[in-house]
């Protein structure tokens, strides 16, 4: 079972780490948005495709960011933690030209004490 204080804090850096993708995102770094992914890491963008691995989570993004997309909001938020090293963060989201529905950003707590995503699972409707 997960201490009470462990989950306050992993949720704590799960919130913190996303607050930092959408800055990122907002900012049009797309560098700096893959690095919150593990390198290995999966991304299911319905309905764009499947991307597998930093380098082309990154090409996704940077192109989104091409386009003209920026102005991210995450609403409704929630973060449930699996395990120590595991949260489930699910998400409605709008920005400039989209909007859509998190189903999953799988957070895995890293050695370093950071975390990052290991899966993303959205859709833009």
């Amino acid at each position: 079972m997960v201490s009470h204080t462990s989950k306050l804090c992993l949720q704590e850096a799960v919130n913190a780490a996303s607050l930092q993708w959408q800055d990122a995102f907002n900012d049009g770094d797309a560098r700096a948005c893959a690095a919150l992914y593990e390198e290995d890491a999966i991304m299911h963008a319905i309905p764009f495709g499947i991307y597998c691995g930093r380098e082309t989570i990154q090409s996704f993004w940077q192109q989104l960011i091409k386009d003209g997309f920026s102005d991210i909001t995450y609403l409704n938020t929630n973060i449930k933690v699996i395990n120590e090293q595991q949260a489930v963060l699910t998400a409605n989201w709008i920005m400039n030209k989209a909007s859509g529905v998190i189903h999953k950003e799988m957070w895995v707590k890293q050695d370093d004490g950071s975390v990052k995503l290991s899966e993303d699972h959205f859709e833009a409707v």
